[in-house]
């Protein structure tokens, strides 16, 4: 086979097969060219991230050739990555929060003069890349002063800073609001009408149709082609994605609740740490309810989740769950007594223990009920029975029970997270983040679990950075700024992405 003259980079017959035995990648062949946006999608655990790991240096191929420029080339480390101008932004950023925007954009990369560091040099070579890519960045502000979408130029800043050509975006719409995205795809146009290749890693659909110009589907660790953005419609690439069609109109699968009632009130809430992160938060979520909350990340939400399920102690107001005051009470006494379950942000780290069984994180929330904790000894045959009705009822998909839990998909682990803290039998849900870093077959998975506690009758609060998970499947919207709410929405389904980021920025309010 010969090589396509018009690539920039091309990876041929790529097979990445683990130590394991899991093979990731299977006779992978794709092209990048010079001066495209090109997108890379599929459903978690399809392949991807293995794949741009062998380009990044991070993974090597078990068999298969890569060209960059038409040479041969084994792509030994991330640093030899960099000297051929392949650069990847990951989806957390990787930047020194109490560093400067200056000093991450070169640190191990600072210019010299004579042998000595040059900091002028650096800095003027820092400043001409922001005036080139027009990139407005406080280059003396700590990086934990700055907002998300500014942190993400740092980011790309300190790739360009490198030399690099070809880059690598993990999901870089994740935590944007919609006016942050538009800016970035503008900035995204302009970075490829000057000649660098963007490789575009995301779940969102419609932004990946927007922005690329050919989509590369990745299926069970295969290619199932690269087309033409203009000619597959979201439908074909989310249907080729996971093998059917995925529908968000949910308004036929919600049920009009017979009764519904105040579950969760909050009054007057507010905390601090060195600085306010919470005034005067006020809000009722009601029983066979989603209300959802939305804001750009770091104007109060976390605390707010924080507070409500015990891990810290807010200075003010009044919380109560049917009645009952949490504010002060443990996350043992929040559980048990006031029925509260949790799904947390980061799965990984707070949802699951990943050296454990699927069957042990279905009950780590609940192990000690009496069916299933002999006090000498646990219960096995109920403690299976009950893993085997929630791997069933859930629609987890594992090898069996005594399957780690870190050997599922990002999706299948989510819905362990779900069903053992659905199985709490809850009054209230709080949702953080539910579909972060899933697919679409599995957020639209989710979405439906949600929808059918909600039915049940649970009350569930949704916090979300994805603002059409959000409009979709919530029955009223809150949104949150520097610590406040700004605006409470009865009909989500009446608003849009873009409204909804003006009262996000700050720009609009309708609360006092």
């Amino acid at each position: 086979m010969a090589y396509n003259s018009s690539a920039l980079l091309e990876l041929r017959d790529v097979t990445k097969i683990y130590d394991n035995g899991v093979v990731a990648n299977k006779n992978i062949s794709v092209d990048f060219r010079r001066g495209e946006i090109h997108a890379i999608v599929g459903e978690n655990g399809a392949g991807k991230t293995t794949l741009m790991n062998i380009l990044f240096g991070l993974v090597h191929t078990t068999t298969g050739s890569i060209f960059h420029e038409g040479q041969p080339i084994i792509i030994s480390s991330p640093i030899h990555a960099a000297s051929i101008g392949i650069g990847m932004v990951h989806q957390h950023f990787m930047l020194v929060p109490s560093f400067t925007a200056f000093e991450n954009i070169t640190l191990g990369n600072e210019k010299t003069q004579l042998g000595f560091l040059s900091e002028k040099e650096s800095r003027r070579r820092a400043e001409e890349l922001g005036r080139q890519y027009q990139f407005s960045v406080s280059l003396d502000t700590p990086v934990n002063q700055l907002g998300v979408g500014v942190k993400q130029k740092v980011e790309i800043l300190k790739l360009l800073y490198k030399g690099a050509t070809i880059l690598i975006l993990d999901e870089p719409t994740a935590v944007l609001t919609p006016q942050e995205t538009d800016q970035l795809f503008v900035q995204l146009q302009r970075f490829k009408e000057m000649g660098h290749t963007i490789l575009f890693i995301s779940h969102k659909l419609n932004e990946v149709k927007q922005i690329s110009d050919r989509i590369s589907i990745i299926r069970q660790g295969s290619c199932l082609g690269t087309y033409p953005a203009d000619s597959v419609s979201v439908e074909d690439v989310s249907e080729m994605m996971i093998g059917r069609r995925v529908d968000y109109d949910y308004r036929d699968i919600k049920q009009k609740p017979e009764h519904s009632r105040p579950c969760l009130e909050v009054k007057g809430l507010g905390y601090r740490e060195e600085i306010e992160k919470l005034k005067n938060v006020s809000f009722t979520v009601n029983s066979s309810e989603i209300l959802g909350v939305v804001g750009v990340e770091g104007n109060g939400q976390v605390e707010l989740v924080e507070v409500l399920f015990g891990y810290k102690k807010a200075q003010q107001g009044r919380v109560t769950v049917n009645g009952l005051s949490i504010l002060d009470e443990s996350i043992r006494y929040i559980r048990s007594q006031a029925k509260v379950a949790y799904i947390p942000e980061d799965r990984m780290r707070q949802g699951v223990a990943s050296r454990g069984t699927v069957a042990e994180n279905l009950i780590s929330s609940y192990f000690d009920r009496p069916c299933l904790n002999k006090r000498l000894w646990m219960n096995k045959k109920n403690i299976l029975e009950t893993s085997r009705q929630l791997i069933d009822q859930f629609n987890v998909n594992c090898k069996s029970h005594a399957s780690l839990v870190s050997s599922l998909s990002g999706g299948n682990i989510q819905k362990v997270v779900i069903a053992r803290e659905s199985n709490t039998e809850p009054d209230l849900l709080i949702a953080e983040q539910p579909t972060r870093g899933v697919d679409v077959g599995s957020a639209n998975a989710v979405h439906k679990l949600l929808i059918g506690l909600r039915n049940s009758g649970k009350a569930i609060l949704l916090f979300s950075a994805d603002l059409g998970e959000a409009l979709a499947i919530s029955d009223r919207l809150m949104v949150m700024f520097n610590g406040e709410l700004v605006a409470v929405f009865d009909n989500p389904g009446e608003l849009t992405e873009s409204e909804l980021g003006l009262y996000m920025l700050g720009i609009k309010r309708d609360l006092p």
